[in-house]
């Protein structure tokens, strides 16, 4: 069935990513070329229609970058460059800014102007006819240059707010000056929906027959909103960043926006098929910017599907739509049941049932809870490590379900720090694997990576899978904070399977912070492993 919105059928909505540009400007976010490079490749696979690879005259990587793209042909989107309009007192083709964009050869140039009469009162510091020439220029220069010509109409909803005549002014130039399409941009992030709509309505009617785009910063939470209803009341053009990394609380999240239009508006974005890859896209950006995942982020978040509540666990075994508004597959995702002592057998069963088919062995189901409120209530947690939980029912059931990989004689940490000098770590890890002694020792800056090293090298023989394992991030919670320095601590891991690209957590808990790590090291790699030897 089709789907309609206010504007009737679904239609055609462009995605323009801003992630390589106006992601990059997010604290603590910096991306190599080769990270630029390889995101620009991911979300050409995603099917984004433009990609802004960046401001080529702020700085040598992105002038870098948009010679390295022009060597890699892309399937589906088109690359951007982005700049500011020529400055006052020039002629456009003077002006450096305005030569930078050129010299990218760059199928699409995206211009940014000032839209709030404050700003170019008060920034600019011109009168509002050079500030419309400007504007004008720039953009004319481009599309005589045979550049597709985007503009950002910065601040368009405070300018708006201050002088409507003025901010119309602005677009006016630019549409005359052949501007294929005019962003409307809420830069402070702070505009409220039903602001957005009033401006785009308003921008509409003045400006018929042109073609409007949005551009929403998140300062108010309200940017996909924003994003949303612009598009309801007649926007084609949508620019955000992927998971809503951006300057202070960041942009619009095209991982939200993007099935959202798909999904619920039934609008065409992306390329056909395209969509269920936008969980992978989404953590990759977060691997390539160094960031963690954030397990909350709605469609592409680990917990986005998850159930815990016994009653939920038992209503989606029934039918996933009872506590599903999306299918999960649909975006790249999948449903997970997690555990605690909460959740009561049907969790048991739900999480259980399709590789270790318990779900009218009751039993078993109480068995392994049993299990499980024992170790939480030493301050155990599952909900995230999925892996630990998984060796939990194995050891529980017995049988073919699990037999152990090893037997260890002992690990050892040796922490040396001599002053001045950064410390050190030698780990030694004695064990038997496959009838042999394997005595292995590993050294690194930390006993984490030491002894997992020293891991590795004593199973890889036996065990080569184990190098597909990698850490992706660590977590130490106290457990008993009344027993101060000497309290418990629970340790978590993130991790991803090279080999299939899973992520999945283990968890240990231990006074001692070294060997919380190990058993939740341990884990990981049996949980690995035995999937490994059960699949062959």
């Amino acid at each position: 069935m089709t789907k309609t919105n206010k504007d009737g059928p679904a239609r055609r909505v462009e995605i323009y990513d801003t992630t390589l540009r106006d992601g990059t400007q997010a604290e603590g976010v910096s991306l190599s070329l080769q990270d630029k490079l390889l995101i620009a490749e991911a979300l050409d696979g995603l099917g984004v229609d433009f990609i802004e690879g960046g401001y080529p005259l702020s700085n040598p990587k992105d002038e870098a970058f948009f010679a390295e793209i022009r060597k890699r042909p892309l399937r589906n989107a088109v690359v951007a460059a982005f700049g500011m309009t020529r400055r006052k007192g020039l002629r456009a083709a003077d002006d450096d800014g305005m030569k930078a964009l050129l010299a990218t050869e760059t199928p699409v140039v995206t211009i940014v102007g000032k839209t709030w009469d404050m700003h170019v009162r008060e920034v600019l510091r011109v009168s509002e006819d050079e500030n419309l020439a400007m504007i004008r220029d720039s953009v004319e220069l481009m599309v005589r240059s045979g550049r597709r010509t985007v503009y950002d109409a910065e601040h368009f909803f405070d300018g708006w707010r201050a002088n409507p005549e003025f901010a119309v002014r602005t677009l006016r130039a630019a549409a005359e000056a052949g501007a294929g399409c005019l962003v409307l941009c809420d830069t402070n992030g702070g505009a409220l929906p039903e602001q957005i709509i009033e401006c785009v309505e308003a921008a509409g009617a003045a400006l018929a027959g042109v073609a409007l785009g949005i551009h929403c910063h998140n300062d108010g939470d309200l940017a996909v909103a924003n994003s949303l209803a612009a598009v309801a009341h007649g926007v084609s053009h949508v620019q955000g960043t992927i998971n809503g990394i951006g300057e202070r609380c960041g942009n619009a999240d095209l991982t939200a926006i993007i099935p959202n239009l798909v999904v619920k508006y039934g609008h065409r974005c992306l390329r056909e098929g395209t969509l269920s890859r936008l969980t992978e896209v989404s953590r990759f950006v977060y691997e390539s910017a160094n960031l963690n995942l954030r397990e909350y982020q709605p469609f592409v978040g680990a917990s986005a599907f998850a159930h815990k509540g016994g009653m939920h666990a038992h209503a989606i075994a029934r039918n996933t739509a009872t506590y599903e508004h999306v299918d999960p597959a649909v975006v790249g995702n999948r449903r997970r049941v997690v555990v605690s002592e909460l959740s009561g057998m049907s969790n048991i069963a739900a999480k259980a049932h399709g590789k270790f088919k318990i779900a009218d062995d009751k039993n078993a189901q109480k068995r392994i809870l049993q299990a499980l409120m024992d170790l939480e209530n030493q301050g155990y947690q599952f909900e995230a490590a999925e892996a630990s939980f998984e060796v939990l029912i194995r050891k529980t059931l017995g049988g073919d379900w699990y037999h152990s990989l090893w037997e260890l004689d002992h690990y050892r940490c040796v922490i040396s720090r001599q002053n001045g000098q950064p410390s050190n770590t030698e780990a030694i890890v004695k064990m038997i694997v496959g009838g042999e002694v394997k005595h292995t020792v590993a050294e690194s800056g930390g006993p984490v990576d030491s002894l997992y090293q020293a891991l590795r090298a004593a199973l890889r023989q036996h065990y080569p899978q184990v190098d597909a394992l990698h850490l992706v991030d660590y977590k130490v919670r106290v457990v008993n904070t009344s027993a101060e320095t000497a309290a418990k601590v629970r340790v978590v891991i993130d991790w991803r399977d090279a080999a299939d690209e899973a992520y999945f957590g283990s968890v240990g808990v231990s006074e001692n912070i070294i060997d919380a790590s190990w058993l939740a090291l341990v884990d990981a790699v049996e949980y690995k492993l035995l999937k490994v030897l059960e699949n062959n």
